[in-house]
């Protein structure tokens, strides 16, 4: 890195943790202009991520709402060491959790791993090129992506989701989900790897018979 882009790279970093802070001063004081402005900032990425999550609009919609309540309640929490949206993302996966268990359901953390192995050597990824995810991304329907995600295991889909649309690190999501380093490259790993078939059938379908 350049000493231009290093100096760009450090004035970003500063201007995040001052709005972190700023943040986590205005929860303290349950500032309601605060809680719009984050509502309006962050809704469509917090819904986005509770579909992916649940599968279902209603229950999405339902834990959205009740996520925001939680912010409110306990913003006193947030100290503005940690991105906020990650702090929001870790609120509202412990109510998908929490309703799972309430539904007697596996809980994201529990459900099937298809043979993963958390203590398995840490898995190097290379991709070459855009990510199947990213192909998806570039296509006009995303109602495709949506739809060929939710086929995958929750862990795959809730990994691919934190990495490739909210742009989070791989450390992020590590910390986020309270999964070792290893197991979350596991799960891109194996994610990405159950999108690629997925990708040759929508490339080589149609628009007009997709469409149908």
């Amino acid at each position: 890195m350049n000493r231009d882009a290093a100096i760009a790279s450090s004035a970003i970093a500063e201007h995040s943790e001052r709005e972190n802070v700023a943040i986590a001063h205005g929860l303290k004081r349950q500032d309601p202009e605060l809680l719009d402005h984050l509502i309006e900032l962050y809704q469509h990425r917090l819904l986005r991520y509770l579909l992916f999550l649940t599968g279902k609009r209603e229950v999405a919609e339902d834990l959205f709402q009740e996520t925001w309540m939680r912010v409110l309640l306990r913003g006193a929490q947030y100290n503005g060491k940690a991105r906020f949206d990650t702090w929001l993302f870790t609120i509202a996966r412990n109510l998908v959790i929490d309703l799972s268990r309430k539904r007697t359901m596996a809980s994201l953390d529990e459900m099937s791993e298809g043979g993963e192995d958390s203590d398995a050597r840490p898995l190097n990824i290379a991709i070459d090129g855009p990510s199947p995810l990213e192909h998806f991304q570039s296509r006009e329907d995303s109602a495709e992506i949506t739809e060929v995600l939710l086929k995958l295991e929750p862990n795959y889909r809730e990994v691919l989701v934190l990495r490739f649309h909210e742009e989070l690190s791989l450390d992020e999501i590590a910390k986020m989900t309270n999964a070792p380093l290893s197991t979350v490259k596991s799960r891109l790993y194996r994610g990405l790897a159950a999108l690629k078939p997925e990708v040759e059938r929508l490339r080589n379908t149609p628009h007009t018979e997709k469409v149908r």
